[in-house]
C-alpha cells in the first residue's frame, strides 16, 4: 500500500502516481517541470506496465515494478499530505 495523498516539499506539488505505467529513461527535470500536473502532455513519455506504478512530482520522478521503501531513498522529498 501506498499513501495517496504525497506531496513534495521540494517543489510543493502534490505527487500523481499513474497505476500500469513506467516512465521512460528520456524524462528530465525539464520534462517534468513543464508539463506536470497534464496528463495529456505526460503521456508523451509513460510506458504501459502491467503491475508497475508511475510516481512524479514537478521535480522528482520514479518508476515502481516491485515492492520499494520508498523512504529510504534520500534524494526524494515526499511526504504524506495527510488524510
Amino acid at each position: 500500500r501506498t499513501c495517496d495523498q504525497l506531496r513534495c516539499t521540494a517543489c510543493d506539488f502534490c505527487v500523481s502516481l499513474f497505476n500500469d505505467y513506467i516512465w521512460d529513461q528520456s524524462c528530465d527535470y525539464l520534462f517534468f517541470r513543464n508539463n506536470m500536473p497534464e496528463l495529456s502532455k505526460l503521456r508523451a513519455k509513460m510506458i504501459k506496465k502491467k503491475g508497475a506504478r508511475a510516481y512524479a512530482c514537478q521535480c522528482s520522478w520514479r518508476s515502481i515494478d516491485e515492492l520499494t521503501d520508498l523512504q529510504t531513498d534520500q534524494q526524494l522529498r515526499w511526504v504524506c499530505g495527510k488524510h
